[in-house]
């Protein structure tokens, strides 16, 4: 029951795609609808899948850099826990990352599918301990969907000597302090001044007055605070007090000197504060960025209020806190949340996914598996394709993954994981060695083929392409045949081109190239009637029948061979078979032992005659 039971601030996988990775959201608020659903709007966490190539490897040098206490980057070693892990928990940790982000969204309840944890990364606990917890995930930087950046968050616990204050020793009795003293803090007040408390209350009064008459005679401060009541109340706020104080300790503690100082010959002076400078709209501005982003100073004035100073923003917001508003909001919340849902019921999902391999005549548990009897209906059910990631061959479910065409699937401990961890259990090929998966069943192009386990027969398809050489190329194929040497290469395939250098030397002919006219040999080709009249007036011999060994060399007779004729075929050698086509498969032609081989040849070099020759050397 209480697995089930899902309430606000929980991480939880919901499910939009029966085929992808569950998402991984945290609860905000649980609201019904009119209908009488119920919808919970939810933060996103985004994985490393879901993120461009350029920031995950911004991501991945992130986690090597740190910045130094002089704001300098400096490299640090790699976590030499990661060094020790194996290939395979590195894949498997990857897998764990996720990215916190702002963006939020409203998701129906019953897409639900359990609950997972996410805690942000720190010094105090090991990377091995998220691949030993299940559904376990960590985060270290937040993903902005919108500008498609990274940045790191703010609330990561400091922990270590960097983040330390470094204390100073004591002085002793008569030591001289050999600090630079204009780097220290200067004094502000002296609490043993010759002045009494009764006076200091007398002075501030003197200070506020001042102040009031000071928004009194100021244009705008009349048409901010219209009343006198006002007026007093913006006069009496902290920024006045501590002019005054400032003033009176600038002028020795002498009070006749420092309410002089209060109304210079200009007029009084009016002090203000963040609460009194910014207007009603940059209030508004303000209170609706820290509804979107909370406490992040940062991101309220880069998307808010650009042109505040940080300092302006936070002294704001603590002066913000003290006003009827901020009381007034924070009553309207606490009611609104009594009002809104506090938890909610998800029952177990139990439909069957979409993905399931499954043929009507077997129990669902042995279509899958390697244990099912081979009979006349299922012949090799047990030898299906192994699975994508561990390649196993028995379970006792299956499920199609990947695209259509490519006809793979994963086990059903594999195709948990995909769901919950987005990706696959062992490292491809391309992160690490692994063994190959075990192909039962070749077709005679080397690729796999479907078996009486899955819903489709059919041969894995090759997709079709082809290079295009640039002009440039076959330019410099020309210019530089001398360097190219492409007879030697057409004779050794695997010889290293400097292509460099190539292109180098054909930049420097180039120019020379009208001045020198490259010499054109004209290729002089038989139209294609001569060809097929003269290959069916020349077929290739067809091996003679093996014969026995009793027969001598002198009974040999020539063979008369039918010529080939392209009755609509789509190609000039006939009709052939598939197998032959491929060489693969076909009843290859037995051996034909040494002496009928002599024979055969001595027969027909005295049946050839020379205007036979003559017509062999016609289309060289």
């Amino acid at each position: 029951m209480a697995a089930n039971m899902y309430r606000v601030g929980d991480y939880v996988y919901f499910e939009n795609s029966s085929s992808n990775p569950l998402l991984i959201r945290r609860i905000e608020e649980l609201n019904k609808t009119a209908n009488g659903n119920v919808e919970a709007k939810v933060v996103c966490f985004y994985r490393r899948r879901d993120i461009s190539s350029t920031l995950i490897a911004l991501a991945d040098k992130h986690a090597i850099l740190s910045v130094s206490p002089q704001g300098e980057m400096e490299e640090e070693m790699e976590n030499p826990e990661m060094v020790d892990l194996p290939e395979k928990q590195k894949h498997q940790l990857r897998h764990r990352e996720l990215f916190l982000s702002r963006q939020l969204e409203s998701l129906p309840a019953t897409h639900i599918r359990g609950k997972c944890c996410v805690t942000l990364l720190n010094e105090t606990e090991t990377l091995k301990s998220y691949l030993e917890r299940e559904d376990a995930f960590f985060y270290s930087l937040v993903y902005d969907p919108q500008q498609k950046t990274l940045l790191a968050d703010k609330g990561e616990i400091r922990v270590g000597n960097k983040y330390q204050a470094d204390i100073t020793d004591f002085l002793k009795e008569g030591e001289e302090d050999g600090r630079d003293q204009s780097k220290l803090e200067t004094k502000v007040w002296d609490p043993n001044s010759p002045l009494t408390e009764k006076q200091i209350d007398q002075f501030l009064v003197v200070a506020r007055s001042v102040g009031t008459f000071a928004r009194a005679l100021d244009c705008s401060s009349s048409i901010r605070q219209p009343s006198l009541h006002m007026s007093a109340a913006a006069a009496s706020r902290d920024i006045t007090l501590f002019h005054a104080m400032d003033t009176l300790h600038k002028n020795g503690y002498e009070i006749s000197k420092a309410i002089s100082a209060l109304v210079p010959q200009g007029g009084p002076v009016l002090c203000r504060d963040e609460m009194e400078e910014w207007s009603a709209s940059e209030a508004n501005l303000f209170e609706e960025a820290l509804e979107k982003y909370g406490k992040d100073f940062t991101d309220i004035q880069q998307d808010f209020l650009p042109w505040k100073s940080l300092t302006s923003i936070i002294e704001y917001y603590y002066m913000w806190k003290t006003t009827d508003r901020y009381v007034q909001q924070k009553r309207l919340k606490a009611a609104e949340a009594e009002s809104k849902l506090k938890q909610v019921y998800i029952p177990n999902y139990n439909k069957p996914n979409p993905n399931q391999l499954s043929v009507n005549s077997v129990k669902p548990g042995l279509v899958n598996g390697a244990g099912a009897p081979a009979g006349p209906q299922m012949p090799t059910l047990g030898m299906g394709r192994a699975c994508e990631s561990c390649y196993t061959t028995s379970s006792y479910q299956w499920y199609s993954w990947g695209p259509p065409n490519m006809q793979c699937r994963l086990c059903a401990s594999c195709w948990t994981y995909w769901k919950k961890y987005g990706g696959l259990k062992m490292p491809t090929r391309l992160d690490g060695e692994r063994p190959g998966p075990n192909r039962n069943n070749m077709s005679p192009h080397g690729l796999t083929v479907r078996h009486s386990g899955s819903p489709k027969f059919a041969v894995k398809t090759r997709q079709a392409f082809y290079l295009q050489t640039t002009k440039l190329t076959k330019v410099a194929r020309r210019l530089c045949r001398d360097i190219v040497r492409p007879s030697y290469l057409a004779r050794h395939p695997y010889a290293v081109v400097n292509s460099a250098a190539i292109k180098a030397e054909c930049t420097l002919r180039l120019p020379e190239m009208p001045k020198n006219p490259l010499p054109l040999k004209q290729a002089v080709r038989k139209p294609l009637e001569i060809v097929v009249k003269y290959l069916e007036a020349h077929p290739c011999p067809k091996p003679d029948p093996p014969r026995s060994a009793t027969i001598s060399m002198g009974s040999l007779t020539p063979i008369k061979s039918t010529p080939i004729l392209n009755n609509g075929s789509p190609t000039i050698l006939g009709k052939r078979s598939y197998e032959q086509h491929n060489g693969m498969d076909g009843t290859k032609p037995k051996a034909m032992p040494q002496w009928e081989i002599v024979s055969k040849r001595s027969s027909d070099s005295g049946r050839i005659s020379a205007p036979h020759h003559e017509e062999d050397h016609e289309l060289d």
